[in-house]
């Protein structure tokens, strides 16, 4: 009887450690919580474990719903703990792991739109961590007190904010490699040839090579909606991912210079599109995707300045081509193009029928006479190529690093909350 009372008194003991053991740990854990300085801890071994989870590995959709940028927080709370704790063998070695396992996701990926957005975003983000949290005044002006309080300590790490800046130029030229891929093969038949205005092709010149009205009738043709759908991928990928909306603007003034290019270097190399019908069709296009840029509240961005040759050369095709006050309204009206391509698109206009006439030699000559003292480039054709510099303007976050949640998805266990 007394073993039975005293089994009895040692699990009803047992029973109650354990109550004040889970007790302690339930208050070990708030308190943990409640104390958490925004950095996470890592041993040294756990560092490939840690880029291939968060970096080389990373699916983009994994972290959908969650905080934008999130890998690079998560990151820049590591670099804080090992700056906290004054290793600069393991600042140095993290930044260098992350930014080669980027370089290594982007060979890998190097068609993939929404993979190569999503680390410009972060690694963008990651610039602006290292900037913001540097304890430069200069980029603490936004700072609330406790974002001061998660400051880096003892290290400078100037170099490699370069060395993400670079990394961010190759990756912004990267994205607009692939959003050009693919929206080339869509321009010159959805801006020329597509009929947008129904009724147009009544009116088209004698020998006009249409090739088809949709992409259902054929596979090389698109109408002007499969522009505008692309744009809107790419657009809510952009969005979604959390990219500066500064970046963004650059991004669609890049790709409208592109349409831009491609649609005038086709027009100036074909006789059968230039006609007072494309003239038409193009403004017609041109209105739809400017009204596209307003309806994302992009028109900051400069992209229907780019636009300007395309549409000048339109309204070049609309305009009356026989007077000498004719001749002068062409010149003051088309300053954003070349005297060559503006004698060229009057070479090749097409008649529409037998009722109106062609561009006479003389007036093309008088044309040629009032712009002989602009300054023009030499080359007929537009550098489709092109691409104008980009820039990063400093961008600051108003997120605190010890409000950031990390998904068990992202298998971190090993991230230890300090």
């Amino acid at each position: 009887m007394k073993k039975v009372q005293d089994l009895e008194a040692a699990q009803a003991l047992a029973q109650s450690d354990r109550r004040h053991h889970e007790l302690t740990r339930q208050v070990t854990v708030q308190r943990k919580e409640k104390d958490f300085q925004g950095m996470l801890e890592y041993h040294k071994e756990d560092e490939a474990l840690l880029i291939r989870n968060l970096v080389t590995d990373l699916k983009p959709q994994m972290l959908s719903g969650t905080v934008p940028c999130l890998p690079a927080y998560i990151l820049y709370m590591c670099i804080r703990h090992a700056d906290y704790t004054n290793d600069d063998l393991k600042v140095h070695s993290l930044l260098s792991s992350t930014i080669n396992g980027i370089k290594k996701v982007l060979k890998k990926h190097n068609e993939d739109f929404e993979m190569t957005s999503f680390w410009l975003s972060n690694t963008c983000r990651l610039l602006h961590c290292l900037k913001q949290y540097s304890g430069d005044e200069g980029f603490m002006t936004q700072n609330t007190a406790k974002q001061n309080e998660h400051c880096l300590k003892n290290f400078d790490l100037t170099e490699y904010r370069q060395v993400l800046s670079d990394l961010s130029i190759q990756i912004y030229q990267q994205l607009i490699k692939i959003a050009e891929g693919l929206l080339q093969p869509m321009i010159v038949s959805a801006m020329l040839e597509n009929e947008s205005i129904q009724g147009l092709s009544g009116v088209r010149p004698t020998g006009y090579r249409k090739r088809s009205s949709s992409m259902v009738d054929g596979e090389n043709s698109y109408c002007l909606e499969a522009i505008i759908r692309q744009m809107n991928f790419f657009h809510t990928v952009l969005c979604d991912q959390g990219l500066d909306p500064e970046i963004i603007l650059q991004v669609f003034k890049q790709l409208f210079y592109m349409i831009n290019a491609v649609t005038l270097n086709n027009l100036l190399l074909r006789k059968d599109a230039c006609s007072w019908s494309t003239g038409m069709q193009l403004r017609y296009n041109i209105s739809q995707l400017e009204e596209w840029l307003r309806g994302k509240n992009l028109q900051q961005s400069g992209a229907v300045q780019t636009m300007e040759p395309l549409i000048q050369a339109a309204q070049l095709l609309q305009l009356k081509k026989k007077t000498q006050e004719d001749a002068e309204a062409i010149c003051s009206l088309c300053t954003s193009l070349s005297t060559q391509q503006i004698v060229k698109i009057l070479n090749l206009y097409t008649p529409l029928n037998e009722f109106e006439e062609r561009v006479t030699v003389s007036f093309i000559r008088t044309i040629q006479a009032q712009l002989q003292e602009r300054s023009d480039p030499q080359q007929l054709l537009l550098d489709s190529k092109h691409m104008f510099p980009v820039l990063f303007p400093f961008n600051p976050s108003a997120l605190t690093m010890d409000s950031i949640h990390i998904p068990a998805c992202l298998n971190l266990e090993f991230l230890n909350e300090v």
